[in-house]
């Protein structure tokens, strides 16, 4: 079930440009997902008005979303990831989530806690309004460039989040493969495999929950490019800060950061546990080439297969804004904090170690308050030019 735009909601309807000429916003926020909404929460809270609304206000905002409606990525989850399976959803700024029913899937239960938010805070939200660049402007401004017109800024707050931007990697023999390939994103329900032989590819948290999934009616072979580590417990407020860390690290340093799970073990979970009784977790060493009905193993053999399901995760969507050469040479954009370096009109939210609800959140009150301290510099050194 997909949550429907309100049709009495103008938040949903796509904006209308003034003819020929942009449109002006002190900031952007480009994303209506967790951190995006955290954003738009804590400019309003400094006293950005909405840009839609208060187009002269001396401070304003606006939030350019993507989808259809509120929800973010959740609203494409896969049916059966239910709210009992998801790694805990921190509240958004202001907001307590209701009681969820734990076995509601999570596409509906937290697009409509969004959907909520929204309402209660009234946050100039335009959808769907896909970013198709950001470009240097005239003196010190911003293009943000749109399928329905272009903004002027003087900062952006940048919640685009991963899930756009599947990793897909590439086998030699791919093209000529006649079964049906598949990645995370595409995965609806393990029904669709029923009587099938599947390959699962991928060692994250997504992987093994599908895995599980499908194997319930289907055969299955899982392949991973390193051998998984369990551990026995739960991840620990100890543990999450060290991997949180591990990833900040990363990304000061300007490398290229994976998701926050893949800096963690997998755990020994009801579904893991679920999988290993079923005999679904014999780990098999990623296969060498791909043919057109299956794929030949690291020892030379061959496995007949009918689908490949690529459960390789994501990397952060940030492609709009190559126009204003963030990335250094290892392909990585430098951050402290959330701000790029060198870039002080740039913060980057649901990035890096910010990647989890939590982290979204501070990240958005982060990127807010550096760039208040940003302008007030700036109209400062203006004023002392004048």
């Amino acid at each position: 079930m997909q949550v429907p735009p309100n049709p009495a909601n103008p938040r949903t309807d796509p904006p209308t440009p003034p003819e020929g000429r942009p449109r002006a916003a002190t900031v952007v926020v480009i994303g209506g997902g967790q951190s995006g909404l955290s954003a738009g929460y804590h400019l309003q809270r400094r006293d950005f008005a909405g840009a839609l609304d208060h187009p002269e206000a001396e401070r304003t905002f606006v939030v350019l979303d993507a989808g259809q409606a509120p929800g973010g990525a959740w609203r494409h989850r896969w049916e059966s990831l239910r709210m009992a399976t998801v790694n805990g959803i921190f509240d958004l700024p202001g907001l307590t989530q209701p009681p969820v029913d734990p076995d509601e899937p999570s596409r509906v239960a937290v697009p409509r806690y969004f959907d909520a938010f929204e309402e209660a805070t009234a946050l100039p939200i335009l959808r769907p309004v896909a970013v198709t660049a950001v470009r240097p402007g005239p003196d010190r401004s911003l293009v943000v460039e749109t399928d329905h017109g272009s903004w002027i800024t003087r900062a952006i707050i940048n919640a685009t989040g991963t899930w756009s931007n599947p990793v897909l990697p590439h086998y030699p023999g791919q093209e000529t493969f006649t079964g049906a390939q598949l990645h995370t994103r595409d995965y609806v329900s393990a029904e669709h495999f029923a009587g099938s032989r599947v390959a699962v590819v991928g060692g994250g948290i997504s992987a093994l929950q599908q895995l599980e999934e499908i194997s319930r009616v289907a055969t299955t072979f899982w392949y991973t490019r390193r051998e998984p580590v369990f551990r026995d417990g739960e991840f620990d407020s100890s543990a999450g800060r060290e991997v949180v860390a591990k990833v900040a690290a990363d990304v000061e340093a300007g490398r290229p950061a994976g998701s926050v799970v893949s800096y963690t073990d997998l755990l020994w979970t009801p579904y893991a546990l679920a999988a290993e009784a079923r005999g679904a977790l014999r780990r098999r060493p990623m296969f060498t080439a791909i043919e057109p009905t299956g794929v030949r193993e690291a020892d030379g053999t061959f496995t007949p297969v009918d689908t490949i399901l690529w459960a390789t995760g994501f990397k952060p969507a940030l492609a709009h804004l190559d126009p204003l050469g963030l990335r250094n040479d290892l392909g990585g954009i430098q951050v402290r904090g959330t701000q790029v370096v060198g870039e002080p009109r740039v913060h980057l939210t649901g990035f890096g170690p910010s990647q989890s609800t939590v982290g979204a959140n501070r990240a958005g009150r982060e990127a807010v308050t550096a760039l208040v301290r940003h302008f007030r510099e700036q109209d400062a050194e203006e004023l002392t030019r004048a």
